[in-house]
């Protein structure tokens, strides 16, 4: 069985989060969520601390259980817990025979397989993390380095009015900075999960009184908890969270809003790198942004990764939403239509983050192009400045439509705003040539665009001094 190395999705192919996130690590996961069960029943006396450390040296070699056995057999069980459990056993009675009597002792399938998968998502997210911050800090340079770099504004794809690149690059580091906060935020609280077969721990106090008649259930259930979150490096959950999906809806929702985050940059960078706009440029590397077919190509794939990725992670994400409708104390399909999706929305972050990451870091914009740019319409995207100032003469509405036919005119013909407003006696009345030019240089409409990048840039610590 050959693996899935991301050949159609080549936005995730050879990333850290891929390794993280293969079956194989999927496996590692469960194993280590098995180990962390025997240790800490064996912190409360309910298994020897040997063998504990037996089935501990067992699953931290993953490679003493067969993942294509366990993957072909989970068929029969609906989930791999379920021939996971005799191969580690099997595992371990080969290591410690006395020690095979404590593997999964009280547990059940969903405790294992959610513990690791929260496990999974937990070491995939720190690498997330990790590249978002990556970005966050390509993009914050970009906006301090081009604070007032006057570029065409655009709505509804067509010139608006000036703005600045580093507005433009002050809002992709917002977006980008609240989503690794959101990350940030989320990684400390996905818990593991212990509940026994039908979440109320049965299993496990059974076994404790087995062991010692006189278990306090409530004391046991809070201590065994606690040092099975302990053990495994997760959040203590207060509940067994069977059917109580939120950690899985939270993920997918927290993944959407990154690549969504990731997605605006793709986009925009698409757009500002096209031929005829050419005011970025991806970075450059051997072969990168090649054609199969024409050669003089250099296509902005960097942003078509991420954009690949921004747009797919919002349906795997709704599927871990829609699998919130768990019946019941235990669900018959819902809780196994979640781990491929949630594993996706991790892949696909994953990679989507990686990728932004280089682009950030090492996206170069032409200022001398964006000013070309904006010179286009021959100063249309000041018209709004000229009819503001023209008001106070002639008042609001009349001001509007003269300045509304001037640059329909000068749209018409191609001559520049200016040329036009200059035959106008509406307008040469109120507004000398001189005075009249400087309205119409785009430099000067750029609103509070430098003091917008400062307030983003200073609320997170990264102005001048930050």
């Amino acid at each position: 069985m050959e693996p899935d190395v991301g050949l159609l999705s080549p936005v995730r192919a050879g990333t850290e989060v891929e390794r993280l996130t293969s079956d194989r690590a999927f496996l590692q996961a469960m194993l280590d969520a098995e180990s962390a069960l025997a240790r800490a029943q064996a912190r409360l006396g309910l298994v020897p601390a040997a063998a504990a450390a037996a089935i501990t040296g067992v699953c931290s070699d993953g490679g003493s259980v067969d993942l294509v056995t366990v993957a072909h057999r989970a068929r029969d069980g609906a989930n791999p817990v379920v021939p996971l459990v005799p191969e580690l056993t099997a595992a371990v009675r080969a290591v410690d025979p006395a020690a095979a009597e404590f593997v999964h002792k009280g547990s059940t399938s969903q405790d294992i397989l959610d513990t690791g998968a929260m496990l999974m998502a937990s070491r995939a997210l720190r690498v997330i993390l990790a590249d978002l911050d990556r970005t966050v800090h390509g993009l914050a340079r970009l906006a301090a380095e081009h604070r007032d770099a006057p570029a065409a504004g655009r709505t509804l794809t067509q010139h608006a009015v000036p703005t600045t690149f580093g507005l433009k690059a002050a809002g992709w580091f917002e977006l980008v900075a609240t989503a690794a906060d959101r990350v940030r935020a989320l990684l400390p609280v996905l818990p593991a999960q212990l509940g026994g077969a039908a979440g109320t721990l049965a299993g496990y106090l059974e076994h404790a009184r087995l062991h010692e008649s006189t278990v306090d259930p409530a004391g046991f259930a809070d201590a065994l908890l606690a040092a099975f979150a302990d053990e495994c490096g997760l959040a203590e959950p207060v509940l067994p969270w069977h059917t109580l999906r939120v950690p899985l809806a939270d993920l997918g929702a927290t993944l959407a809003l990154v690549t969504g985050a990731l997605g605006k940059v793709a986009v925009d960078v698409q757009s500002l790198s096209r031929t005829e706009v050419a005011e970025v440029v991806e970075p450059a590397a051997t072969g990168r942004g090649a054609s199969s077919a024409m050669p003089h190509k250099r296509n902005p794939v960097l942003a078509t990764l991420v954009l690949s990725a921004a747009l797919q992670v919002p349906a795997q994400a709704a599927v871990l939403a829609q699998c919130m409708l768990a019946e019941d104390e235990r669900p018959a399909g819902a809780w196994h239509a979640e781990w491929q999706p949630l594993r996706e929305c991790l892949r696909l972050a994953g990679g989507a983050a990686a990728t932004a990451a280089e682009l950030a870091t090492g996206l170069v914009p032409f200022p001398d192009r964006m000013r070309a740019n904006l010179d286009l319409t021959g100063s249309l995207v000041v018209s709004e400045r000229v009819a503001a100032v023209l008001s106070a003469a002639l008042g609001k509405e009349q001001a509007k439509a003269v300045i509304g036919a001037a640059s329909a005119e000068a749209a018409r013909t191609g001559r520049p705003l200016g040329a036009v407003l200059r035959e106008v006696g509406e307008v040469t009345a109120h507004l000398p040539g001189d005075e009249l030019d400087a309205l119409l240089d785009p430099a000067g409409y750029l609103g509070v665009a430098g003091h917008l990048v400062d307030r983003a840039l200073a609320r997170r610590g990264r102005g001048p001094a930050g």
